[in-house]
């Protein structure tokens, strides 16, 4: 078996009749039949390790898109107010009559009840509950499967210096997650928000994005880290200055993707997805004509759902344009020299795109059913997923070779 180390040497294997030739990844045996991964500061992983450490990393990020999924259709039923208390470790779910009683006359008590649900009944009451409820649970459940997993890891030895300040960068971001999604669902329960008649009783978009976004990098950072752990990017032996522009364009088209899914919850934040149902106009107009109906006109930008929707519109078309030419781009084997996987990532990362397109288009003129927008939500982690492969496997494009 062999292990990776720096530098740059020529070996030559059992069974080959032809040397062959590494950059910037040395190969030497290594005793008892373990294989062996540099990553990171170029520290060594044992075999074992690096199997058990990837997999938990990535159940972790596929539980964090499934929280995602989860907290999307908590929102689009309108359940995200429900709970009007937050409690670190949760408390036990409402048992009796009585107590459901209890718990929906607290909730009579805010904004939400008094201004868009009078009227509502104890079993509706009851889901939109529950569907809160089980959102909140998995992020606890989240929390315990990162953490005792992690502390098992560390205690065993399993993180070189890499692995400890990632672990600890999630670490935080779990618990940053958890206390945004309280004080996202705190503005919605502040009745100084909703004086007048016309307001709506729903969270701030700022916290929304600041709560998605939050998730978003955590899950980004757990999957890229399970990448480099379990599926490290394959060397190649020469960059050339095509593969380099082609890194680069991989990595705006990854912060152009991420920037898109933000600009769609300011789109979920103002319900900005049911202002405008035509495609590819706005009301027979390309532009529209309340765009910049807010003063001063920096506020249309966040608070003017005609204007995030359009926003959102461009950003999305122009993550399509970018997504396909790297897809196009990376069909060209020849003059590119891309590691072997980059071609299938570059390929996954453009038909994702177009799913995605697809899916943000027909939830818009099908005025946003639960089940298709919460498709879109978890499409945007699709296409996040897909960049994230990509730039993963250029990992040794980073520079020309002298």
């Amino acid at each position: 078996m062999f292990a990776l180390s720096r530098g740059c040497k020529a070996f030559t294997r059992r069974n080959f009749s032809f040397p062959t030739r590494i950059c910037n990844v040395g190969v030497r045996p290594v005793r008892h039949g373990v294989t062996s991964i540099a990553i990171g500061a170029e520290q060594q992983l044992s075999g074992t390790a690096q199997k058990w450490v990837g997999r938990w990393l990535l159940g972790c990020s596929g539980m964090v898109f499934g929280a995602v999924a989860i907290g999307g259709l908590t929102r689009l039923t309108e359940s995200g107010l429900s709970m009007t208390d937050w409690h670190l470790f949760g408390k036990r779910p409402p048992l009796s009559h009585e107590e459901w009683t209890r718990e929906f006359e607290r909730y009579q008590q805010f904004p939400e009840y008094k201004q868009k649900n009078m009227g509502m009944s104890l079993s509706e009451f009851q889901f939109i509950w529950w569907m809160e409820y089980g959102h909140r649970q998995w992020g606890r459940t989240i929390g315990a499967f990162y953490a005792l997993p992690a502390a098992y890891f560390w205690y065993r030895g399993y993180f070189n210096v890499f692995l400890k300040k990632r672990v600890l960068l999630c670490g935080v971001l779990l618990g940053c997650q958890g206390l945004l999604g309280w004080y996202m669902v705190k503005s919605g329960l502040e009745e100084d928000r909703f004086k007048e008649p016309a307001d709506v009783p729903r969270v701030s978009q700022y916290r929304l994005m600041s709560h998605l976004g939050t998730a978003f990098v955590l899950y980004s950072v757990l999957l890229y880290t399970a990448l480099r752990v379990r599926l490290p990017a394959a060397p190649v032996p020469q960059v050339t200055p095509a593969a380099a522009r082609f890194r680069q364009l991989a990595h705006v088209t990854k912060g152009w993707v991420f920037l898109t899914a933000m600009s769609g919850a300011l789109v979920a934040g103002l319900d900005a997805g049911l202002v405008y149902n035509s495609f590819p106009k706005m009301a027979d107009r390309w532009v529209p004509s309340d765009l910049g109906a807010l003063s001063p006109p920096l506020r249309n930008v966040t608070e003017n759902p005609t204007t995030v929707q359009f926003d959102h519109r461009i950003l999305g078309t122009t993550s399509l344009v970018l997504a396909t030419v790297v897809g196009v781009l990376g069909r060209k084997k020849g003059p590119l020299q891309l590691p072997p996987r980059a071609h299938a990532a570059a390929a996954t990362l453009a038909a994702a795109a177009w799913m995605q397109v697809g899916l943000g288009i027909s939830t818009l003129l099908l005025y946003v059913p639960v089940w298709l927008a919460s498709m879109h939500q978890c499409g945007s982690l699709a296409v996040l997923s897909a960049s994230l492969w990509l730039t993963h496997e250029l990992t040794h494009l980073r520079r020309l070779r002298k």
